[in-house]
């Protein structure tokens, strides 16, 4: 490895994560992703040097536990790396932040110990990723409820999994596939079965075609009677008792998923104010940005953004309880889309150009509506929470009407 490049320490040293020097760091992946970023959204390829780059930095296995060999990343220093990497190329730091999701999870100290050390040791040696697979054609995203089509059956070797599988976000790098499905007994268990990639019996449908973070591979998996041992169901309970994603995650995964579109939202904005200086109209004689309007419109943007960067900071610090994560992930995402929308209003038709990169960030932001939770889901909870502690407060610590409960019923 050239001398030139920063290799991150290992576990057996402090990695120094808050440093300028690491701060440079970001900043260099920024511009090397940036420059193949366009590539990889009109081909739809799969952005594998960048993996291999991150991996060279041993950035794959930030969040694996110092225990583990990892850098034991919290959430703050995690956010910054997500950030930097959405800047140059979004669907690389999609797919980062789901291995990142999986290795900060509590709920793989459950696994078997060997399981558990094969897939950190293949992380750290290999470069090896890691992805849940749970939407299905027919279900749809879990989210919202019902057990899967895929089916684990009980055999005296192991389980056989059957079923298929859409938007595998990473599959054509991924290593170790979370499998959400269901088994064949009676009383079904629901929920995770680990499988390695190169198992016998998975086939990958190359089919992601989509408007935005097309470089993802977000590719359809059909698994055939694909064998596993019966230790791999590492995160499965009865269908009743289905286990859901710690509130410590979901607060990581609202503030990562927030940081990837803020992210985008900041390279339209960069797009926007360099095409505004460099913009001269024959009749003004000056560029644009000399104009009060365009200063106001930069002004405003700049605005939303510096409130999107509050938030992200705030939660990713720990000043905003888990219960209102997904709020943070609405208001985020929602002004950064409202940033690009914003960007290519005042640019009109180079802003929607295919030679330039705005109409990208704008197809690229937009993903940020179907990732789970969706706004009318963030919205009705929220609705729900509020109309629920309003109700608890009408009810008197000593179980009869407060003071709330009182005023209504004399109002009446």
């Amino acid at each position: 490895m050239p001398t030139s490049v920063l290799r991150l320490p290992t576990a057996d040293h402090t990695p120094q994560l808050d440093s300028p020097e690491f701060a440079a760091l970001l900043d260099t992946l920024t511009a090397e992703f940036a420059a193949t970023a366009a590539d990889h959204d009109r081909d739809a390829s799969f952005p594998h040097a960048n993996f291999e780059r991150l991996h060279q930095l041993g950035l794959l296995g930030l969040t694996v536990p110092r225990a583990l060999g990892g850098l034991g990343a919290d959430l703050a220093q995690t956010t910054r790396v997500v950030a930097a990497v959405a800047r140059g190329e979004p669907s690389t730091a999609l797919v980062l932040t789901m291995q990142y999701l999986q290795h900060a999870s509590d709920r793989k100290a459950k696994w078997p110990q060997h399981l558990l050390d094969r897939v950190v040791r293949e992380t750290l040696r290999d470069g090896a990723l890691i992805n849940a697979l749970r939407v299905e054609p027919e279900l749809g995203t879990p989210a919202r409820g019902g057990l899967p089509n895929t089916i684990a059956r009980r055999t005296p070797e192991g389980w056989r999994i059957s079923g298929r599988k859409i938007y595998s976000t990473g599959i054509p790098r991924l290593t170790w596939l979370g499998v959400w499905a269901r088994s064949d007994d009676a009383e079904p268990l629901v929920g995770s079965w680990l499988v390695r990639r190169d198992t016998p019996g998975i086939t990958v449908i190359d089919n992601w075609d989509h408007l935005g973070m097309r470089a993802t591979g977000s590719h359809e998996v059909v698994f055939d009677n694909v064998l596993v041992p019966l230790d791999y169901a590492v995160e499965v309970a009865p269908a009743g008792a289905a286990p859901d994603l710690e509130p410590a995650l979901l607060l990581w995964m609202s503030v990562l998923l927030s940081a990837i579109y803020d992210a985008v939202a900041r390279s339209a904005r960069d797009w926007l104010a360099t095409w505004l200086e460099e913009r001269v109209p024959a009749n003004l004689g000056a560029p644009l940005s000399s104009l009060p309007r365009f200063q106001e419109a930069l002004g405003q943007i700049d605005a939303q953004l510096f409130s999107n960067r509050v938030l992200i900071d705030a939660a990713a610090n720990g000043s905003i309880a888990s219960k209102d994560a997904f709020q943070v992930k609405y208001l985020v995402t929602n002004q950064a889309i409202e940033v690009v929308e914003k960007a290519i209003e005042l640019s009109g038709n180079p802003g929607l150009s295919r030679t330039n990169a705005l109409q990208r960030h704008y197809r690229d932001v937009l993903c940020s509506r179907i990732h789970t939770p969706q706004n009318d889901t963030i919205l009705v909870n929220a609705g729900r929470a509020a109309f629920a502690a309003r109700a608890a407060k009408k009810i008197s610590p000593a179980g009869g009407a407060g003071l709330s409960s009182i005023t209504v019923k004399e109002a009446s």
